[in-house]
Formats: structure tokens, sequence, C-alpha cells
């Protein structure tokens, strides 16, 4: 290991003392001492007691200003005085109330008008809704397979835990990838009903719909894939991803669980090309757990009870439907969003400048409010071009950060940063003026580390 990291390392570990003995009762009673294995690091995990605004407190009482906000969740910033006014006062109604909530219809006609769709059925959480939106899907179509692209992530659930981070050795050419299962008790039968195929190649993804497109019931992807960094879709792929949907009667969904809160209309908006189904979460709650299927009225009408199974006892509670509404009417609004945007637009030039100026071998992709720093000499434009990345480089760049007190983005090299509604300009120039701190430290660091294969 090089002195970098040990010395970087060395001071975050001198930092984090409480963490490292609340992780050692912790793993007593849970595996790794963790409640999502994306939380897990090494040497140890770190644990946090509050957040306020733009920032975030650990056990050890350091602060940090938080551009992970919950993996994308917290766009509203952390504990945003409206929503804790809303809920304060819903609380004093009810938690949950196992039947309907009044305000739901509400908080559904404001999905529906912002993302442009017909119809939205609500569920808890990511994995839930793509869950239910490849069930409706194959409910729709009566067909079986469904289409993944390499290196994106949809959620726990068995059909899309196929070649989320596979290797090299097992993923098979480039242009056809082989499917490999992303954790231990998939059954084979799952996930050879799930194809796979690149990101941002259409000839590729003709020649595998050829081959397959009978067969597929719908195609899942996130507009801008958020599990390999920040990847843009070349101009041109969304349509043929739509029009190969259309040639095959395949129907088309977009995950929009990350990108409904980096743009104001969502995907469809921003790209201008419109899914049948798309799912929503994440930053659409303000912080609580929520989650949406929407899409086509035709679709979404097929979701008969007793035929096509949807269900949740915490779908629609009052505290989320409350948050949610609060978040989409009176915090992230079209103005508000234009103003994030225009932060993180400043974070991406300010790191741009830096990278031009040190001459550091990295590349910056960002859209809306978020985007993400890649240690490589060349754009990533798929999860191939992903494996290229200097592993080692990003964890020496994300230590030395948060010893300079700021959580630059996710805590993994496929994350990225999100700016909220509670960032301000100096929070953005404490994070340039870190990075260019680090620079030079980064630059010495040439351990390779490697990607962790999601098994």
């Amino acid at each position: 290991m090089s002195s970098l990291k040990q010395d970087e390392l060395k001071v975050l570990e001198s930092k984090t003392s409480r963490s490292r003995e609340v992780f050692l009762q912790s793993k007593l009673v849970a595996p790794f001492g963790i409640h999502s294995n994306y939380r897990f690091a090494e040497p140890y995990p770190h644990y946090f007691t509050r957040g306020r605004g733009p920032k975030i407190w650990d056990v050890d009482g350091n602060e940090y200003v938080d551009y992970n906000m919950a993996f994308g969740a917290l766009v509203v910033g952390h504990g945003h005085p409206l929503i804790v006014e809303a809920l304060r006062e819903q609380l004093e109604n009810s938690t949950i109330l196992g039947y309907e909530f009044q305000d739901t219809h509400r908080y559904a006609k404001l999905l529906c008008e912002r993302f442009g769709i017909d119809m939205v059925k609500l569920s808890t959480t990511g994995t839930e809704a793509t869950m239910y939106a490849i069930r409706f899907a194959r409910a729709f179509t009566g067909r079986e397979k469904i289409l993944k692209f390499e290196g994106c992530f949809h959620g726990g659930s068995d059909a899309v835990l196929v070649s989320v981070k596979p290797t090299r050795a097992k993923a098979g050419h480039r242009k056809n990838p082989i499917q490999v299962p992303a954790s231990l008790g998939i059954p084979k039968a799952v996930t050879q009903n799930t194809i796979v195929a690149p990101f941002n190649d259409v000839e590729a993804l003709e020649s595998i719909m050829r081959k397959h497109g009978g067969e597929v019931g719908a195609m899942i992807l996130e507009p801008a894939p958020m599990n390999m960094g920040y990847v843009q879709p070349r101009a041109g792929f969304l349509e043929a991803v739509r029009r190969l949907a259309d040639e095959y009667s395949s129907v088309l969904i977009f995950d929009e669980i990350k990108t409904c809160g980096k743009f104001y209309g969502g995907a469809q908006d921003q790209f201008k090309v419109n899914a049948d189904l798309i799912t929503l979460g994440k930053a659409i709650g303000g912080g609580l757990p929520i989650s949406g299927i929407g899409g086509k009225k035709e679709i979404m009408e097929t979701v008969v009870p007793g035929l096509v199974s949807h269900a949740g006892t915490f779908n629609s509670n009052p505290l989320s439907v409350t948050a949610g509404i609060v978040t989409l009417t009176k915090i992230l609004t079209r103005n508000a969003m234009h103003g994030i945007t225009s932060l993180s637009e400043k974070l991406a030039k300010g790191y741009r400048d830096i990278i031009g100026d040190q001459k550091l071998r990295a590349k910056v992709s960002w859209g809306g409010t978020s985007g993400a720093v890649a240690f490589t000499d060349h754009d990533v434009v798929d999860w191939r071009t992903f494996q290229d990345c200097d592993i080692g480089k990003w964890y020496a760049y994300c230590f030395a950060m948060m010893n300079r007190g700021v959580i630059p983005a996710g805590p993994s090299p496929d994350e990225q940063w999100t700016v909220s509604a509670q960032h301000g300009q100096e929070d953005i120039e404490k994070h340039i003026e870190a990075f260019k701190q680090v620079t030079s430290y980064i630059r010495q660091y040439e351990t390779k580390l490697p990607i962790v294969e999601a098994v």
C-alpha cells in the first residue's frame, strides 16, 4: 500500500475512532455491521448521527459538507424546515392508516403532471418500483424475457441482479455480453430470462434484438446510468432504444429512480424521449421512503386487483406523501432546480479547470444536480470503459477530501455527487478548494485496486 493511502487513511482513522467502536458492536448483531451492503467500507463503515442543510456529522463529531446526499435521495438537503414542519403536523394525526390517505391523489397528480405520465401506482422503495414495472410489462405483453444494460443497477430483485458489475473474465464479448448473476442465490432460470446488452451501442443492441426481440416483454434502462459514475447517453441512442421497443412491441421502461431528481421533469423531459413506463423514487420523497411506477394508461389500467399483483402496507403512507407534496410544490420547484443545476455546473467547471491546470488523468461528466469524476484518460460511455478507471486513485481522492471536510460524492467510484437545494456558493467553493489541495496526492498514488464484483 502506498504511503499516500496510508497517510490519508491513518488521518481518517484517527478522526473516526468512535465509528470503529460502533462497527465492532454492530457486526455482532448484523453481518458486517451494516444494513445495506453498499454502505460497507474498509477498514470499517462510517456511522453518522445527524444532518442539517448541506452538512452531516459523524459519531465522532466530524462535520462534512455532504455531496452524497443519501445517494441522491436528499436533493432537498438534510432536515429541510418546510418538510420538518409538515411532518410534525402530520405526526399529530397518524404515521400510517392502513387505508388510502386523503392526500395521495393530490400527490399522484403532481407526479403525473411533472413527469409526463398518465397514471401512477405508489410503492416504497426503488427495488419495489422496478420489480413492479417489470411485472406490469410482462403481464401486458405476455412475454417473460426482459432486456437490461450491462452495468446498470435496478434494485435488489432477482430479475435485474444480472450483469451489474461483472468482471471482464466473466462478461463475455462487449458486443454480446454474457448473463452474469450479481449475487449468489439467484436461480439460473431467472438469470436466463434477462438478456444483457451494452449501453450506448446501437449496432450491438440491434443485433441482440434481432435475435431475441420477439421474446422481450420489457427493455429497462437508466436513461443516464448512475452506477458507473455518470454516463451520458450518446446522441441518438435513446431514440434507437425507443424505435426498437416499438419495432418488437416491447414495453420500454425508464428507471428514473435517480434521474427524476436530477432534472425538473426527469430524463424523459431532459432527453425528449418517452418511455412506456417509468419508475420514480429517491428525491420525490424529500428524504422519506416512497417510489412510483407510472406510464401509459393502456398499460397501467391492466393492473387489476386479483389479476396483476401490486401491494404494500407502507405504500402511500401519510408521512411520505406529505413530505412528497411539500418537496414537489415548495422546494424542488422549476426555479429551484435551475439554481441547483447552476451550482452543479459550477462544481463541474471547477473540477475540469483544476484537472486541466494540474494535467491530472481524469474526466468529469455531469448533468442536472449531479456529476462524477472518473480517473481515466477517456470518457466513460458504458460498463467496459468504466472498468478502465483507476479505482485506487478514486479512493485516495475520497479519503483525502473527507479529511478536508468534504464528502465529495457517494462513497464508491461508481457513484456521483448530488448538489441540494440547501447547498450554496460557499459550499461549492469549499469543495473545489479541497479538490485543488488533494490533486498532487492523487497523482502520486499508483496502487491499483480492483472494482468489487457485484456478487
